[in-house]
């Protein structure tokens, strides 16, 4: 394979990789418009058109979904080879993928940036906030962030997080006018907060137990949204009662008064927050590198590494 050839095929690779020209031709390091000729020699030798463009949108037709899935595996391997060989001769490199959740972007991923930088240069993070529970081998990430209970099957799971216990809460405002709750059912009686599934639209169903009783909830009310702060903002402002996964966002509200728990005797512990990648791929020495620096430890250990069936 000539030299042109190869590069025709790796700028078609990047341009569905990240459904965009002008994001693909900064990945590559060149003009969107150099892209376009690329992809257009690379379409007029195979005589086949491989991508579909709209003003806002680029996407492979079947014969690009074809090409694709045959050359994508090869430049991963290759990738891989040289990350591996850099990694034999004490340096780290290439583009590590990772699809997260906004709160662990947050939480775990955002404070430790500047230390990973300083100890891999080479290194090129693209990171993806999604609370969407993409698939992230058809996203073509390395890794993703999720919730235990929530990971794809068939995955390489490292804990970053211990368990968390789910909290109600209120603004004193709203339960001074409305009644605090004893038990689950009196929620029906409530405005509630809603939580929706971004996977398949569902509302979430508020769970709850108490000495081996457990209930779900269907909570109804004013407002439902699929973001955290939406949600803290609108029950510190007295909309209605909410039942907080990200701890973080409503400790400072409880500390401060703005916020208080109600049916504390029947919040449950849900999974933490787990980094997780195909089984199918050993991870590279980048997303090893980045996986230590998450847990703020030394290199690679098999300790905490587990298969999610």
């Amino acid at each position: 394979m000539r030299g042109s050839e190869f590069a025709e095929l790796k700028a078609f690779a990047a341009v569905v990789e990240r459904a965009s020209f002008a994001r693909a031709a900064e990945h590559l390091g060149v003009s969107p418009s150099a892209l376009s000729q690329t992809i257009r020699q690379l379409e007029a030798r195979l005589g086949a058109r491989l991508l579909n463009r709209t003003t806002r949108s680029v996407a492979p037709t079947a014969t690009g979904e074809q090409l694709y899935a045959r050359i994508a595996p090869l430049f991963r391997d290759m990738a891989d080879a040289v990350a591996e060989a850099s990694a034999a001769s004490g340096q780290t490199s290439g583009t590590l993928r990772i699809n997260t959740l906004g709160m662990a972007a947050r939480q775990i991923i955002a404070p430790r940036l500047g230390r990973f930088h300083r100890a891999h240069p080479e290194v090129v993070l693209d990171i993806v906030v999604d609370d969407g529970l993409s698939d992230i081998v058809a996203g073509r990430f390395d890794a993703g962030i999720r919730v235990g209970g929530r990971l794809e099957k068939d995955m390489i799971a490292v804990r970053l997080t211990p368990d968390v216990r789910m909290i109600a809460v209120a603004s004193p405002a709203y339960l001074a006018q409305h009644g605090t709750p004893d038990a689950p059912a009196d929620l029906h009686n409530h405005a509630c907060i809603n939580w929706r599934l971004q996977a398949d639209g569902r509302a979430y169903r508020w769970a709850f137990e108490k000495k081996g009783r457990q209930v779900e909830i269907a909570a109804q009310g004013p407002l439902i949204t699929n973001h955290a702060d939406i949600g803290v903002a609108a029950a510190v402002q007295g909309l209605g009662i909410a039942y907080a996964f990200d701890r973080e966002r409503v400790d400072e509200h409880l500390a401060q008064g703005r916020l208080s728990q109600v049916l504390g005797d029947w919040s449950i512990t849900r999974p933490g927050l787990f980094l997780y990648y195909s089984n199918r791929r050993h991870p590279s020495p980048a997303l090893g590198a980045f996986i230590d620096c998450m847990l703020d430890r030394d290199p690679p250990r098999a300790a905490g590494r587990q298969r999610i069936r």
